[in-house]
């Protein structure tokens, strides 16, 4: 049975990536598959052999931006509060971030009943951190996808969502959740009230998201927090969910003899192009060669001799080729090295990058830097200690090639196609 499948991810890179890969699946067996991304992808789903039904989420901008230009104008615009703890970002980026996601919801909400009333869809599949009612009143069976780190689904025993705080020490556990409540309290109450008004059941405490008929989640076994928090039976695990694409990529230079690593601080942490050139000049001094990922702002980054690096990079081409990746930490970087079995260095700057790079340097597959006041001896010396350990590289290989046999892409496309059938 052909189904008519409306694709509703985040305006960044990681979960529109995300969806594409799950949407190429069921599109190649003969699903209709529909977009109604934010009107800055315009073009480039229907490039794929999408159809495109896009949304705006705010007014349109008076010129044409690039895809998800609104996020990273305002990483930008906000970098100086990554330098603070978490328990201080949560009043300073965590809760604007909300406040703009919650601006962008009730903005597009006629034009969401809009489309879905024109696409007629059997199944809606949302990949983002907030509820669109529309999604959830339309009366069609709904599938959430969490592309951000886990500890989106809360629970007793596992430590608070963007707290990056260790699993082994609960001391400041407490303290971080109450000051979340006392920052977003007030903002969560009156989105609850209006997603009821909008026709939706009421929230979860304090989450801005429901759950769906079907629950998907995009992280590794070897990092998950289930044995702590386990889930219930609507909800599966993708281990990974790494975009199929053909474009081939050759390194366009000659390897010498060091090791070949990855920076990337993504789509949004690019932008701060202050912290992109501090690494940058200290991974100059290193005998190794680095492929860089610049951003959008890639004219103002000035590469070594021992570096090669573009605006765009193909990051699931590029990733296998290399010894070791250093990243910001976000979810999509960071389940696609284990996908390929690399280890890290993490810097994080805000939401769920923190709770990413503790999990991984808690379990010992990378370490976690202190993204701002780091030394360089310290970057240069966890460069030199994972590049030199032989049996964690053997080990995360192992798991590396079970996640890429478990095919979280085709998974996900055989859950939801199982839902939409039923």
């Amino acid at each position: 049975m052909s189904l008519t499948i409306l694709f509703m991810p985040e305006s960044a890179y990681g979960p529109t990536n995300n969806s594409i890969g799950i949407g190429d699946i069921l599109r190649r067996r003969g699903h209709r598959v529909v977009f109604a991304a934010e009107s800055s992808w315009k073009g480039k789903l229907e490039a794929l052999g999408f159809e495109e039904d896009l949304v705006d989420l705010a007014p349109p901008a008076e010129e044409e931006q690039d895809a998800g230009q609104f996020w990273k104008d305002f990483i930008r615009d906000t970098a100086p509060e990554y330098r603070k703890s978490t328990r201080e970002q949560l009043e300073t980026v965590t809760k604007p971030i909300w406040e703009e996601l919650i601006e962008g919801a009730k903005y597009c909400e006629p034009q969401l009943k809009r489309i879905i009333e024109r696409v007629q869809p059997d199944v809606i599949v949302e990949d983002n951190v907030i509820t669109f009612p529309a999604l959830l009143t339309a009366g069609k069976k709904f599938v959430r996808i969490v592309s951000c780190n886990p500890l989106e689904m809360r629970g007793e025993n596992i430590a608070p969502l963007f707290s990056g705080l260790p699993a082994a020490d609960r001391s400041e556990w407490d303290d971080f959740r109450a000051e979340y409540d006392r920052t977003h309290r007030e903002l969560w109450t009156a989105f609850n009230e209006w997603c009821v008004e909008q026709g939706t059941e009421p929230l979860p405490d304090l989450d801005f998201i429901h759950e769906g008929d079907l629950n998907l989640y995009v992280y590794p076994e070897i990092l998950d927090y289930v044995a702590d928090r386990p889930l219930g039976d609507t909800w599966h695990r993708l281990d990974s969910s790494v975009r199929e694409t053909e474009e081939e990529f050759e390194l366009p230079f000659a390897r010498n003899e060091g090791s070949l690593v990855y920076f990337s601080l993504g789509s949004l942490g690019s932008a701060d192009v202050e912290l992109m050139q501090r690494v940058i000049d200290v991974l100059a001094t290193t005998p190794h060669q680095y492929i860089v990922s610049k951003g959008s702002l890639h004219e103002e980054i000035k590469l070594a001799d021992n570096m090669w690096g573009a605006e765009f990079v193909p990051q699931t081409k590029v990733i296998p080729l290399c010894d070791l990746v250093i990243t910001h930490g976000g979810n999509n970087t960071t389940t696609e090295a284990i996908h390929f079995g690399k280890p890290m260095i993490l810097l994080p700057l805000f939401w769920d990058q923190y709770d990413n790079a503790q999990r991984v340097a808690e379990l010992g597959y990378g370490v976690r830097l202190s993204t701002y006041t780091f030394t360089d001896e310290e970057l240069k010396g966890a460069l030199e200690r994972l590049l030199g350990d032989d049996d964690l590289r053997a080990r995360l290989a192992a798991a590396g090639a079970e996640v890429r046999e478990r095919d979280g892409l085709r998974k996900a496309a055989d859950l939801i196609e199982q839902l939409g059938q039923k």
